[in-house]
């Protein structure tokens, strides 16, 4: 790459001496492209006898594929059917990292565009719950979609700042994940765009606002819990230079190592000076694992006393009692009735997971599945409700083959006909939802959410 900045190009050489070749010759490559499996939606095993896809595991990440420089899984109706999640392979790494288990409380607190949030989910495999927040305005929409196509039931959606979240969830979490904003170094290769936007002095003013929202992060980890720190650049300030900043304002937390050692390398305390602890850390070079540059820190709270309780959400603003519009949707076009833990808000519905303490004063796009809108005495379904349900729990269905005009038409928005029945169907791609459709005189009137339409071919 002839645009890396000068400074920066200078720096690296200065920080890796005799790698320094090595590292360099990496932006001569293209980067490499990965995808993670919704284990939500399909086994692993299911995904790999289906997928048309060169798929390669990646070592680190359960479900975790590179795929073939000629795939082109951005553009497969088993995407849109969010079969799986097209993620950088490096940025797999903090998720796993974390050690989500059912029924934990987690925080991915700077959350879009979503995979690892997605990650978290898979994990959590339907029990405990998971707050997802984004403080950017377009990216939480982003967070919203993506989280909405991959099925994921049991996370509510906040747009906050880390402090306003702190205030309520003190001592709260069993884990959570801060994939911190950075300088963005270790995605050059993959974005060159963002060189243009470095310079020599943004690693350390972004540091100021890393360990901002570290320090409120740590005030919301439960004693015993555990928080993962990552970055995706290589600036010493912003990694070995935070957790250094980090384990002197916090005693009671520790650095934890784990296996991971096996594939990335050892922080360098060297380079900020500090403690000889650091060496617990974790850093992805790019000449060194089939993946961009990242950095991770693996931390745990000292467990004194107990994890704080909040009150439910659902015992605090749900209703006793399913709307009646819901209710004959639900007897007539699924075989699933979900009746209770409910939460109207004007006009939409939602299904609320069981442990999500209450939300009240921060601001919510989500505050779990929304199941769909309560209109005009009638109940429109909603496109979370069609992507979290599987073939067998809906009534009605309509199956197109992933290679098929019609599975193209229906992601592009068009009426299709030549069908029999009556009200609302499943459209599904080799048995996998897409989205909602209704029949009425031979068509399948189109719902599949506007803004998602796109032209596949």
């Amino acid at each position: 790459m002839s645009n890396l900045p000068e400074a920066f190009v200078d720096k690296m050489k200065g920080l890796l001496g005799p790698e320094y070749p090595r590292f360099m010759g990496c932006f001569k490559n293209p980067p490499y492209q990965g995808l993670r499996v919704n284990t939500l939606k399909i086994t692993i095993e299911d995904f790999l006898s289906l997928a048309p896809f060169e798929l390669q595991p990646v070592p680190w990440a359960e479900g975790g594929f590179y795929y073939g420089d000629e795939d082109r899984p951005g553009k497969h109706p088993y995407y849109y059917a969010g079969l799986y999640y097209i993620q950088e392979p490096s940025a797999m790494a903090p998720a796993e990292l974390l050690g989500v288990r059912p029924g934990h409380k987690v925080l991915d607190l700077c959350a879009a565009p979503g995979g690892k949030s997605f990650q978290i989910a898979a994990r959590l495999k339907g029990e405990g719950f998971l707050l997802s927040n984004e403080i950017d305005a377009s990216r939480v929409i982003v967070l919203g979609e993506n989280l909405e196509r991959l099925g994921v039931r049991n996370a509510a959606i906040t747009q906050e700042t880390p402090g306003r979240l702190a205030a309520v969830f003190k001592n709260y979490f069993d884990r959570i994940l801060v994939d911190a904003p950075c300088s963005g170094e270790g995605m050059f290769r993959k974005r060159p765009d963002m060189c243009s936007v470095w310079s020599y002095t943004l690693p350390d003013r972004i540091s100021v606002r890393q360990k901002s929202i570290l320090k409120h992060a740590a005030e919301m980890l439960a004693p015993g819990g555990r928080m993962v720190y990552s970055t995706c650049t290589f600036s010493p300030e912003e990694n070995e230079g935070v957790v250094d900043w980090f384990l002197k304002e916090h005693p009671d937390f520790s650095l934890v190592e784990d296996v991971y050692f096996k594939w990335f390398d050892r922080g360098v305390p060297e380079w900020v000076n500090g403690s000889p602890e650091l060496v617990k850390t974790y850093r992805l070079w790019p000449h060194k694992i089939k993946g961009e540059g990242h950095f991770m820190a693996l931390f745990e709270k000292r467990a004194d006393g107990g994890a704080s309780s909040l009150p439910l959400f659902y015992k605090r603003r749900g209703i006793s009692k399913p709307p009646v519009e819901y209710e004959c949707f639900m007897k007539e076009y699924m075989r699933e009735f979900i009746e209770d833990h409910l939460y109207v808000h004007k006009d939409q519905l939602y299904w609320i997971p069981p442990s999500l303490p209450d939300l009240s004063g921060l601001k919510v796009l989500r505050p779990g599945l929304r199941l769909g809108t309560i209109k005009k005495g009638r109940f429109i379904p909603g496109h979370a409700l069609a992507m979290s349900s599987r073939k067998e729990s809906v009534a009605q269905t309509i199956d197109f083959s992933s290679d098929s005009r019609e599975v193209m038409q229906y992601l592009e928005g068009f009426t299709l006909i030549g069908f029999d029945g009556k009200g609302w169907v499943l459209v599904t791609v080799d048995g996998y939802s897409l989205g909602w459709g209704k029949l009425s005189d031979g068509m399948l009137k189109n719902y599949y959410p506007k803004g998602l339409r796109r032209v596949l071919t």
